[in-house]
């Protein structure tokens, strides 16, 4: 059985406890490789492994860096389809899903931020021909990258990328629960010749290793992508020591569609927003408020189209919906829909686990879930279920709506359907989140800056502000 091993130091090793964790295919809930259990050793090994390298990277020109980063970009390209065969078969996630989505963005994460540090530029400042102040923008030293299960490869470089382009160096920690794309991404670092300790991929238990990595005092930056209680945790560990932190974190998030809107385009854009990747997306519309006006009428479509969504094996092209990540999600997700109906709550359709034929029996299976009746601030509504479950809800007028879409604690995205462009306008400056979409779902453009408010985090990565993230700003005035 194939054991995923650490990247440390420009080599792969064994954990120095030489101890590892079962690692589950989610669509068979059958172990089929093992995960380097890793321990504050491994962790200390990494960051002296990354302030060792540190020197001699972040003095190294813009254009050494971008080469660097272009050949993982095309190493990654030369190994796609292997990627998408292990992001799948890790996750539960459909293989069509990560060809389409996961693996290329991860290439393309790595030639956005290898092509914007070539173009990231300073301030100056004329003080009327007294002085002249300019501001340099310096590499922060050793950065903590912790990314989630939900999408491996895809989001573990949206913030190793930008962060090696800036000129740091990277410990890097993977979800226990979704190792082995970054396992390959460290075998691919060492055939694009990435320099020895730049970057450097410690696996185990956050549990374990996540505080030793966060807190170690030669680690000044954070950025994590996770759960709010995490966050919440790093955040209160950190902060007397006052490292940067960048902190994305969980969402509740309303698909809002009002009267006007295009009926067919709203009704698949729920569709996708409430169950793509098996609903496992922070910026999932799990909150589907529909106009009182229509909503009969769009629920009965929305119904249709959801019976029509094939949930199954990874592998089969025609499936729309794989396996969720663990056996313990699954469970979790249960319980959410459980407590839903003794809060009063009426299954429109799906609700439990599906159990597939011959060797998937096992697998970690939920049909599609829509539930209708719940008041908009019981805690199905408030707190983030992340699974293949859409809560559906009538709205009479736009303040009605808004009211309730910002009654979580959360505040990461939101979508908004009308062809009434002023109250599109109007409803995306009243919701309370960092990013709004109108009209569509999911439409990433990587110059944008991207995070939540309130429980959904803090800070903004993405384009400049990842490199701006990145670095520490240190102003020089000239006295002429």
């Amino acid at each position: 059985m194939e054991k995923i091993l650490n990247y440390i130091d420009g080599e792969m090793r064994a954990p120095s406890s030489n101890k590892y964790i079962n690692n589950y295919n989610p669509s068979s809930g059958l172990v089929y490789s093992l995960i380097a259990n890793s321990s504050k050793k491994d962790i200390n090994s990494a960051v002296d492994s990354a302030k060792q390298a540190f020197n001699d990277w972040s003095t190294s020109s813009k254009k050494f860096r971008h080469d660097v980063l272009m050949s993982i970009a095309d190493k990654i390209e030369e190994n796609f389809e292997a990627l998408v065969v292990a992001e799948s078969l890790d996750n539960g996630k459909t293989e069509s899903l990560a060809r389409r989505v996961d693996i290329p963005r991860a290439s393309e994460n790595f030639r956005f931020f290898a092509t914007a540090i070539l173009h990231f530029s300073s301030e100056t400042h004329d003080m009327d021909g007294k002085a002249l102040n300019y501001t340099l923008r310096e590499p922060v030293g050793v950065c903590a990258c912790i990314s989630p299960w939900n999408l491996p490869l895809y989001l573990l470089t949206w913030k190793i990328a930008p962060a090696l382009a800036a000129g740091n160096t990277v410990v890097a920690k993977p979800s226990e629960i979704t190792p082995m794309t970054a396992y390959l991404l460290s075998k691919i670092c060492i055939e694009a010749g990435v320099p020895k300790g730049v970057l450097n991929i410690v696996h185990g238990l956050g549990s374990e290793i996540g505080d030793n990595l966060t807190t170690h005092p030669d680690v000044p930056i954070v950025s994590f992508t996770g759960g709010t209680l995490t966050g919440q945790h790093i955040a209160k560990v950190t902060a007397p020591m006052f490292k940067k932190l960048s902190l994305e974190l969980g969402g509740k998030n309303p698909n809002i569609v009002f009267d006007d809107a295009d009926f067919e385009k709203s009704v698949s854009m729920a569709v996708k927003a409430g169950f793509s990747n098996q609903g496992q997306i922070c910026l999932c519309g799990s909150r589907l408020f529909v106009q009182e006006t229509i909503y009969e009428k769009f629920k009965i479509a929305l119904l249709e189209k959801i019976s029509e969504l094939a949930v199954g094996s990874p592998l089969d092209n025609k499936t729309d919906i794989g396996a969720v990540v663990s056996h313990e999600h699954m469970t979790k997700i249960l319980s959410k829909i459980e407590e839903a109906e003794e809060l009063g709550g009426e299954i429109l359709c799906g609700g439990k686990r599906k159990i597939l034929a011959g060797n998937l029996k096992g697998g970690y299976y939920l049909e599609p879930t829509v539930i209708e009746g719940l008041s908009y601030d019981c805690s199905i509504n408030q707190e983030e279920i992340f699974g293949p479950v859409l809560s559906l809800l009538p709205f009479k007028s736009e303040e009605e709506v808004i009211m309730m879409a910002n009654s979580t604690k959360y505040g990461l995205s939101a979508s908004i359907f009308t062809n009434d462009i002023s109250r599109g306008h109007r409803v995306a400056a009243k919701i309370k989140a960092g990013v709004v979409w109108v009209n569509t779902w999911l439409l990433r453009d990587l110059r944008i800056p991207f995070g939540g408010m309130k429980q959904s985090g803090i800070g903004r990565e993405g384009g400049f502000k990842s490199l701006q993230f990145f670095t520490e700003p240190k102003n020089v005035c000239i006295k002429i």
